[in-house]
């Protein structure tokens, strides 16, 4: 590894899958230009907090952050797994620091047992009850991993102060993952969902799923939303409500959508918006939400030697998907090709680079 050529990178789009691909290819790399005009410029506490926790599970890997923070270089050792615990910070979901991580733990070299606290579900990144009920799932039955993968959530925990507590678990691979070729979405044919409350009146939840079945009812009868109410100890300080619905097809593809409940909103405000959003998600079609996207290609990549294929929507071309494209070619060298259709949806296709867990050889 240390004969590997550093790779030279400016801002701090996307910088978590940046680092995981970094810890795949075994490459370091130097990241530089990280908010530097900003107030308080330099890395923010859940980047740092998401080194820290490659930093865990790991062994022998390097960072060093220059002194503004502006700047770091990241040499990644190899991936150990084990038994791990992480406090993230509130100012991100727990969703920030697990997602980018669900198949770097499968190349490790013992079986992963980790735990995070913090805040559950919020806004901006994917809360914990879609990896469990969509991501999940899908990466289990694509990958063949089996339902040794799973995550439990222990306590949840709402913005501001947290107080979330999840466990994900994770087996090892010992051969490389199976190729994806997907082309059909199917029909979707049931919605579930998961209405969840902590520290308010459990009236809420059944608020929050009466106003989604409200928006969903006349477009399918297959719909069973659960409740989840917490209080005392199985949640965190901090009082808040909000949903997740996910849509599944008879082709086994997954939707996903996920609300909060933010200041000023009623549980009637985040359901009707929860159900518009899911409704949003299946008109753009394709074979795979935004939730699932950065697994499903990050899997393509290290699948084995053979030609992997998926079907998106055009809602899924996003700034984001540029820059894990451009990481991908910098760090394995690969490229995706694409082809459009007439109905506008896109076919990514990629070589797998028939990735092999060595970690595990080092027992």
């Amino acid at each position: 590894m240390s004969g590997t050529q550093m790779r030279r990178f400016k801002g701090c789009e996307y910088l978590t899958h940046r680092l995981v691909l970094a810890t795949l290819s075994g490459t370091p790399i130097r990241v530089e230009g990280i908010y530097p005009n900003e107030a308080d410029p330099g890395l923010k506490d859940y980047q740092i907090s998401f080194l820290r926790l490659l930093e865990k599970l790991t062994n022998g890997s390097v960072i060093e952050i220059s002194y503004t923070g502006t700047s770091f270089i990241y040499r990644p050792g190899n991936i150990v797994g084990g038994r791990v615990e992480h406090a993230c910070p509130e100012t991100r979901g727990i969703g920030y620091f697990l997602e980018p991580i669900l198949l770097l733990c499968l190349f490790a070299k013992t079986p992963t047992s980790l735990t995070l606290t913090g805040v559950t579900s919020n806004n901006e990144d994917v809360g914990v009850d879609i990896l469990r009920t969509s991501v999940l799932p899908f990466l289990q039955k694509r990958f063949q991993v089996g339902d040794e993968m799973e995550l439990r959530i222990l306590k949840r925990g709402s913005l501001p102060n947290g107080g979330g507590e999840v466990n994900f678990l994770c087996p090892i691979t010992k051969v490389s993952l199976p190729p994806i070729r997907i082309s059909e979405s199917g029909r979707v044919f049931r919605i579930r969902g998961i209405a969840s409350s902590t520290r308010v009146a459990p009236v809420l939840a059944n608020r929050l799923v009466e106003a989604a079945r409200g928006v969903l009812n006349p477009f399918l009868p297959d719909i069973f939303i659960y409740t989840d109410v917490r209080r005392g100890d199985e949640c965190g300080n901090s009082p808040g409500f909000g949903l997740t619905l996910v849509a599944e097809t008879n082709k086994g593809c997954s939707y996903a959508a996920q609300q909060c409940g933010e200041a000023g909103q009623t549980p009637e405000d985040v359901g009707s918006l929860c159900a518009q959003k899911l409704l949003e998600s299946i008109e753009s079609g394709g074979c795979l939400d935004q939730y699932t996207q950065p697994s499903i290609l990050t899997g393509m990549l290290l699948s084995s030697e053979d030609v992997n294929s998926i079907v998106i929507g055009q809602l899924n071309i996003t700034s984001e998907l540029v820059t894990f494209l451009r990481d991908v070619k910098a760090l394995f060298g690969r490229e995706y090709r694409f082809k459009e259709f007439e109905t506008g949806h896109i076919e990514m296709s990629c070589l797998g680079k028939g990735y092999l867990n060595i970690n595990r050889r080092l027992q």
